[in-house]
């Protein structure tokens, strides 16, 4: 298991527990207890956890609206499809990050991938940019100093923590993304992306609009299945990274629509 993969089970732990110990860790890990106490203690630097004796707490208010956010539903997929997105992202990019489950997973592996600052020349030149309109998202980020943090005005829906509205939209109107990371509710090869509420889809087909790259992370169950309102057609993604249950012929269908699929 490489440090990166323990590191996300060590913050999944973390979440799911409310507390890690040293021992426990080493044990479900199957590694010494040396290795976690070494991976805490470089967790803990990045202000990803809070190191007590002989373990961890989470890093304060950076954990708790996450974690009443968090879905079990398909959590697995989720951090796989998350790793393999983050590897998409190069340092010194301007990232967009719609709400959902998803996206707030690929935030968090972000998060650990750039961990270290990155190589950048230019001395307090931040790793990585990340423009957001879910607060959850920019709640974890805003403690990482590697990141700069933009996040959108807009009105707050208590569901799904986004920023919707005319002064997400004005925000978004004066940026340029290198790549955008969209979380839908639906994926369908000819009605394209949709998501659940007008409002979300308004300002997620706007990230679209804005970004040289469009990416979706989505686990296979949102293929076929349709939504309320329509983003934008999947000849408008240039990559939808989903896991490995989604059918082959989906997969052709959406290659054949342009589309590059990538399954973990």
């Amino acid at each position: 298991m490489s440090k990166h993969e323990r590191w996300n089970t060590l913050l999944e732990l973390l979440a799911a527990t409310g507390r890690l110990e040293v021992e426990d860790a080493a044990a479900t890990l199957d590694v010494s207890p040396a290795t976690i106490r070494r991976d805490l203690d470089e967790l803990a630097e990045q202000r990803l956890l809070v190191r007590t004796r002989g373990g961890a707490v989470p890093q304060g208010v950076s954990y708790e609206l996450p974690l009443r956010y968090k879905s079990s539903r398909h959590a697995s997929e989720k951090q796989r499809i998350a790793a393999a997105v983050a590897e998409l992202v190069h340092e010194g990019e301007v990232v967009g990050l719609n709400g959902g489950t998803t996206t707030t997973e690929v935030a968090r592996s972000l998060a650990l991938r750039f961990a270290g600052g990155g190589a950048r020349e230019t001395v307090g030149a931040p790793a990585l940019t990340v423009v957001t309109n879910a607060l959850n998202i920019a709640g974890e980020l805003a403690v990482r100093p590697q990141i700069k943090i933009v996040v959108s005005g807009g009105v707050a829906r208590s569901q799904t923590y986004e920023l919707v509205g005319p002064l997400a939209a004005g925000v978004l109107d004066e940026v340029v993304l290198d790549v955008v990371v969209l979380g839908v509710d639906g994926i369908d090869p000819r009605l394209g992306l949709m998501a659940h509420h007008e409002d979300e889809a308004g300002i997620s087909r706007l990230f679209a609009e804005r970004a040289s790259r469009v990416v979706v992370a989505a686990d296979s169950s949102k293929l076929g299945r349709r939504a309320f309102a329509r983003i934008c057609d999947v000849d408008g993604v240039d990559v939808l990274v989903t896991d490995e249950a989604i059918p082959a012929e989906a997969v052709r269908e959406l290659t054949d629509a342009g589309m590059r699929v990538v399954t973990v």
